[in-house]
């Protein structure tokens, strides 16, 4: 029976269990933590729940689930005897594997910030940093105040001000998401999270911490009973360089995502493919998937979709395509609308009328259907407008439909179209296509464009009653 020891405690090292066992694995599959109660307070449940079959349906029995030791810290692997060394409660123990997985999340980037770092090295009571797979659980208090430019930072944000904390964000640059959305949308996006009741200060930077406050550049005393830094993340290689894998910015992998030893691969924020470090969690999910059928015997290789990025909250639709110097390519040509008072703005850049860049924000089916088209490198419609306006669409000749078969859930695949057929079959909640279709069980970033096509759905569906009627 073939033994799987995977490397650590994140959104990668679950959505790799999740997937292997989704794909009939049958060996012996064991998770290790890489810090101290690294698993800690996340329990161990997959990301959604697969359905097998017709709704209802009786599906064959899940395979063994993993058997995860949360106490257990890997020091060191030894490649020679294929083993994996950890510590668990002072006492060495050795794991054996025939194929090693290293999953481990990016550290946090800790600010040079006076006052930030406790007697014992470590962050002060009162002071939580987060990764990309960071988690609120010992975000305290009734005031928080968090510091950051990126995408984690308005997600935690959005989130904190949801949950009733009194919420400041405190960005280094103008707005929040400046370098991703240049300085129109990201300023659209800052007054959506100051309506929302977020404090945003753009613009400065902290350069003191102590007990309850944080005082900033231009002299401002900022009240946190909590602070969370958002301010960036390194791939964790200790153990790869340890072992002698090759390392550069992270552990490089191949089209197999497998390191330099053949034996060992690597998924997620660690790694480094093609001179590119991982980031987001779309990719993460996708050498999840991509590694879960390699390591069950599918003949695949690892190919990276086009950059993207989609914020994950409530308060804003924004996503992005490309980077925002893609805008600025020579022979492209931009395609843009600002409406304001809608909460609406697109930026296109387009070569042989194919998106090459793309930042667009309150324009949900716009984000799926253009994201389509990137991905199959397809032309645009004629109708630019009637495509950003989810206009009734008017296909040129050649066109695909792009609008019907716009992928809505990237992490799990999930087309419009299956999400229509579901519907149709009775799952009319956005719990219920869930269930049916995995749409929403991801990083979660779909779900409004979900609901919202439920309230289409069913508002068509409830004229057509009215009209047979």
């Amino acid at each position: 029976m073939r033994r799987v020891l995977v490397v650590g405690d994140g959104p990668a090292a679950h959505r790799l269990v999740e997937r292997m066992r989704h794909h009939g694995f049958g060996g012996t599959l064991t998770v290790l933590g890489t810090t101290p109660q690294g698993c800690g307070p996340r329990p161990w449940v997959p990301y959604g729940t697969p359905v097998v079959g017709e709704p209802g349906a009786p599906g064959p029995p899940s395979p063994p689930a993993p058997r995860v030791d949360r106490a257990a810290v890997v020091t060191r692997i030894d490649r020679d005897s294929r083993r994996v060394l950890a510590r668990v409660s002072g006492t060495e123990t050795a794991h054996p594997y025939d194929a090693l997985v290293l999953a481990a999340d990016a550290r946090p980037l800790i600010p040079d910030l006076p006052g930030l770092v406790g007697v014992e090295g470590g962050l002060p009571e009162g002071v939580v940093a987060l990764g990309p797979a960071g988690t609120g659980a010992r975000i305290t208090g009734d005031a928080v105040v968090v510091q950051g430019d990126g995408p984690l930072a308005v997600e935690t944000a959005s989130a904190l001000v949801a949950r009733g904390a009194t919420t400041t964000l405190v960005c280094a640059r103008p707005h929040p998401l400046f370098r991703q959305l240049g300085g129109t949308c990201s300023a659209m996006l800052r007054e959506d999270l100051e309506r929302a009741g977020i404090t945003v200060i753009g613009g400065t930077t902290a350069v003191r911490h102590a007990a309850g406050r944080l005082q900033l550049a231009d002299g401002t005393i900022v009240h946190a009973d909590t602070l969370v830094l958002c301010t960036g993340a390194a791939p964790d290689t200790a153990l790869a360089r340890q072992a002698g894998l090759d390392v550069h910015d992270g552990i490089v992998v191949d089209d197999q995502l497998r390191t330099s030893d053949p034996l060992i691969h690597a998924i997620g924020d660690c790694t480094e493919y093609d001179g590119q470090v991982v980031d987001g969690r779309t990719t993460i999910w996708e050498q999840a998937e991509a590694l879960a059928e390699i390591l069950t015997g599918r003949a695949i290789s690892y190919q990276p979709r086009p950059r993207a990025l989609r914020l994950r909250t409530d308060l804003a639709d924004v996503a992005t395509i490309g980077a925002l110097a893609d805008l600025h390519q020579p022979g492209t040509r931009l395609v843009g609308l600002t409406d304001r008072p809608r909460r609406r703005y697109a930026r296109l850049a387009l070569r042989d009328d194919r998106v090459v860049a793309a930042v667009l924000l309150g324009l949900p089916q716009a984000i799926a259907t253009i994201g389509l088209l990137h991905r199959r490198a397809q032309r645009l419609p004629s109708d630019r407008l009637g495509l950003l306006l989810d206009l009734p669409h008017r296909p040129t000749s050649g066109d695909a439909d792009a609008n019907d078969d716009a992928q809505i859930c990237l992490c799990n695949n999930v087309r419009k179209q299956t999400l229509l057929r579901a519907w149709r079959s009775g799952s009319h909640t956005v719990t219920a296509l869930a269930e049916a279709t995995r749409a929403t069980t991801g990083c979660g970033g779909c779900r409004r464009v979900v609901a919202e096509l439920c309230g289409v759905w069913a508002r068509d569906a409830r004229i057509g009653w009215e009209r047979a009627s």
